[in-house]
């Protein structure tokens, strides 16, 4: 009678060892990595609370000492209350101008990206895939490289680097941020692609022009596309610093953004080393609503990135 105990081969036993040290050394780089990514953020939040005096004197000053030795909001009170370069509530002042641009590039965009994607798409034209590739291409470019040229061109407008209505200095901002938005449609486009073409043919033979198609038809069945654009579209503006800085300038610190008026408590025109912990503070509160939209709306991030990444 056969033994019902047989054992493994050697070399499935080997085999098995083997992805189980795999594995073993995957987790530990990867928790290694996760340590040295998480360092600095701990540092810069532990940063923001540290409330150190020294002979009765507020140190805000970088400091070697990684944990504080001792915390408290004091920073967040006055990065929210103090004046800066002339402005009486300085940060509120600019976290609502970045609010304004971001959440108005969020519509505009998002708006052109879902519109370029539905036609390219759904509709044949001559030149469409001529035009695909042409975007491809200028896609493999940087965005900043066009810099000296949204400058001049704005300017020219008076749209940039405006003392006299620093209001404009807003708009141009907005527009240089969604004016070429239209060319980052390949996500969407790819979602588009898995919406059956039966759905645009029986609306149209109903009648409908292709603008109520986009806006009745696929508008609603996009929903997980949308929310990734709006996402993308959305954070660009609320971190960015280089579009900011050329085309609003340093005329005016009320039109300020959040990410120009950070940079210039410590490296501006009148920089104070004594303001870093507010800095740090100010670092914090950016990235809470960043943060908090990420968390909230996961789900329909990833659908959006997965199924506009099935056809191309």
């Amino acid at each position: 009678m056969m033994n019902s105990n047989v054992s493994k081969p050697k070399h499935y036993r080997s085999q098995k060892k083997a992805n189980a040290v795999s594995l073993a050394v995957t987790y530990l780089i990867l928790i290694v990595m996760s340590i040295i990514w998480l360092i600095p953020f701990v540092w810069v939040v532990l940063s923001s609370f540290r409330c150190e005096y020294v002979d009765g004197t507020f140190v805000g000053t970088v400091t070697s000492n990684f944990f504080p030795k001792a915390l408290g909001f004091t920073n967040y009170k006055n990065l929210f209350t103090a004046t800066y370069y002339g402005v009486s509530h300085a940060f509120p002042r600019w976290l609502l101008n970045t609010l304004i641009v971001a959440i108005v590039d969020c519509i505009i965009s998002t708006f052109l990206v879902l519109s370029v994607a539905y036609c390219m798409s759904k509709l044949k034209f001559k030149l469409r895939k001529a035009f695909m590739n042409i975007t491809m291409i200028i896609g493999l470019f940087p965005g900043f490289l066009s810099m000296i040229a949204i400058y001049f061109l704005l300017k020219s407008m008076g749209l940039s680097g405006n003392s006299d209505n620093p209001t404009l200095n807003i708009v141009g901002l907005v527009l240089a941020y969604s004016a070429g938005a239209g060319l980052g449609f390949q996500i969407a486009k790819g979602f588009f692609d898995i919406i059956p073409n039966s759905l645009v043919e029986s609306a149209k033979l109903d009648g409908c022009s292709n603008f109520k198609i986009f806006i009745k038809i696929i508008i609603p069945l996009a929903k997980p596309i949308i929310i990734y654009q709006a996402l993308m579209s959305f954070t660009g503006p609320w971190m960015d610093f280089i579009f900011a800085k050329v085309i609003i300038g340093s005329g005016n610190p009320e039109c300020w953004t959040v990410a120009v008026g950070l940079y210039s408590l410590l490296f501006g025109t009148h920089p104070d080393t004594n303001l870093f912990t507010q800095f740090a503070a100010g670092c914090v509160i950016v990235s809470l609503p960043i943060t908090t939209l990420f968390m909230f709306l996961q789900k329909y991030y990833v659908e959006g990135v997965t199924a506009g990444a099935v056809k191309g």
